[in-house]
């Protein structure tokens, strides 16, 4: 559940901790025919004349309706696209903290393991410990890395941490 006055930016952050991934890569939203990212020469998009400002636009400006989506793609190279998509439009309600993450299942793909054709690759050679590359995966996603495993609370602590100021 996120804030519909929620920045596209905070949007973004807010896919990134779900995802637990480190913002480490270019992201854009799609809606239509209009797309939405980081307009700032530093990141390389200045080239982009098409590409609309995400600090200019809120949640509600793109998802308004009940069934509304739109896309969301991240890391180019890897070729991450998500759909996202308005489930249900909820009363604001002043005690609950938001962003709070409601479900989530399986643990994220590693950032960098090469979309959903390399992350498939790369669980195959999780899985196989006889494998050549399964000790060096292992140390490269982490011990703590469980591909079967969703930390909600974690993420929502984390959720609450980053954005209790903002």
């Amino acid at each position: 559940m996120v804030l519909n006055t929620s920045t596209l930016e905070e949007f973004h952050h807010t896919i990134q901790i779900v995802m637990g991934w480190t913002n480490s890569h270019l992201h854009q939203f799609i809606c239509g025919k209009s797309r939405y990212g980081i307009v700032d020469p530093e990141f390389g998009m200045d080239w982009d004349d098409d590409l609309q400002d995400e600090l200019n636009y809120k949640v509600k400006d793109l998802l308004r309706n009940e069934g509304d989506s739109i896309l969301y793609e991240y890391d180019f190279g890897d070729g991450w696209e998500h759909q996202i998509k308005l489930e249900k439009v909820l009363p604001f309600d002043k005690a609950l903290f938001l962003p709070f993450c409601v479900k989530g299942k399986r643990g994220c793909p590693p950032e960098d393991v090469g979309g959903v054709w390399g992350y498939a690759d790369f669980l195959e050679k999780w899985v196989d410990k006889s494998h050549p590359e399964h000790e060096e995966l292992k140390e490269w996603a982490g011990e703590y890395f469980d591909p079967e495993t969703f930390e909600q609370d974690e993420v929502n602590e984390i959720l609450q941490e980053v954005f209790a100021g903002v």
